[in-house]
């Protein structure tokens, strides 16, 4: 059985723990931050986990 390539797209976004856990960046951090508030944009820029429920499709990509 052939080995699947990882997506490259995704391995620029995620990285994997050594607990098998993914860390990623939370969205809607990139622009117009004017509007948002400050303990708005100091969650946003903490990293965070990838949910259960999205962990089968994230880890079939890595």
């Amino acid at each position: 059985m052939l080995k699947h390539k990882s997506h490259r797209g995704l391995m620029k976004r995620v990285k994997v723990l050594k607990s098998s856990a993914i860390k990623r960046d939370r969205a809607n951090c990139g622009h117009l931050l004017t509007k948002k508030s400050s303990k708005r944009k100091r969650r946003l820029g903490q990293a965070t986990g990838v949910a259960k429920s999205n962990m089968w499709a994230v880890k079939r990509l890595v």
